[in-house]
């Protein structure tokens, strides 16, 4: 997206992660056709339609209808030269029919607005209800999974989703817990989690800094939005409505994501397309260092040959 956890405000201005690097690598041009399957607060957007002035047009995707008002606002002066769209972008690849689109762009993190704003639940340092759903039109909250789960099934879920090596551990201690009280809050969580997991759990898996809930909550965020489910596919059909010399733009953000993509596009790259970028574009220090969440992304591209 372009407002994901990637992104940082300068002086009020949202500024994405890996920006011009995106933009080179869609290569966009005037009167092209362009997609953002993960909008967001509508920073890649703005560049895009800066970019492809002065009629190039852009179909705008995102499934958290907040985040999408906030973009519409910030893309009205443009006028019709980008629609807008409430649904999950792999919902409209598979309804895309006949179009064809000159670059295509999915940025999967989750955005600085989702985690900083606590009543969306997805950050362990302030309190908030256990909800984590980027679209909160949908059910299923991540309290749901919390409270419900049996513990094994609760465990290979932070272990296969949050990579998370004292999974186990985690899901008895949390087990344990929902028994005296159902967890209702981040906070709750994250408390039991650090004591399942300890401060030498995080130094045996190098995190050095790293919270021990992190990956326990990023399993949860990964589940309650079904994040990896057909993330393959929907890029496949992406890939096939890119005109020729189309570009499909990928940025990922931990290491489950990026090996879906990149399969995916080594995959695609053996039949009628062209994979832009041997390994991820990465950031680099300077801006690893203006904005520190933006240390995981990894940017991959791919183009349509010709007919």
């Amino acid at each position: 997206m372009s407002s994901r956890s990637t992104g940082f405000e300068v002086a009020n201005v949202h500024v994405p992660v890996l920006l011009d690097e995106t933009m080179e690598l869609l290569a966009v041009r005037a009167s092209g056709r362009y997609l953002d399957g993960t909008c967001g607060l509508g920073g890649h957007s703005l560049a895009i339609l800066e970019r492809s002035a002065p009629d190039g047009r852009l179909l705008a995707v995102d499934r958290d209808a907040r985040s999408l008002a906030q973009a519409a606002e910030r893309l009205a002066p443009f006028g019709d030269r980008v629609s807008m769209v409430h649904a999950d972008f792999r919902d409209v690849a598979r309804g895309l029919g006949a179009e064809t689109f000159d670059g295509a762009l999915v940025d999967l993190g989750i955005s600085s607005a989702q985690l900083d704003d606590p009543s969306r639940g997805f950050s362990f340092r302030a309190e908030g209800p256990l909800d984590m759903r980027m679209d909160q039109d949908r059910p299923g909250v991540a309290a749901e999974l919390v409270n419900r789960l049996p513990e094994r099934a609760l465990a290979d879920l932070i272990y296969q989703l949050g990579e998370e090596r004292a999974s186990r551990r985690i899901a008895r201690f949390i087990v344990a817990s929902r028994r005296r009280k159902p967890f209702e809050t981040t906070t709750e969580l994250a408390e039991v989690v650090r004591r399942a997991v300890g401060h030498r759990g995080v130094g045996r898996r190098g995190g050095r800094g790293l919270d021990p809930a992190t990956r326990t909550f990023q399993a949860l965020r990964i589940s309650v939005n079904r994040e990896l489910e057909g993330l393959g596919e929907s890029l496949r059909i992406l890939a096939r409505h890119l005109a020729p010399h189309g570009r499909l733009v990928a940025i990922s953000f931990h290491s489950l994501e990026d090996r879906e993509v990149k399969n995916t596009f080594r995959e695609l790259g053996a039949s009628g397309f062209r994979v832009l970028t041997r390994k991820p574009v990465r950031p680099n220090e300077t801006q690893i260092a203006a904005n520190p969440r933006c240390r995981s992304a990894r940017l991959r591209a791919l183009e349509r040959e010709a007919a």
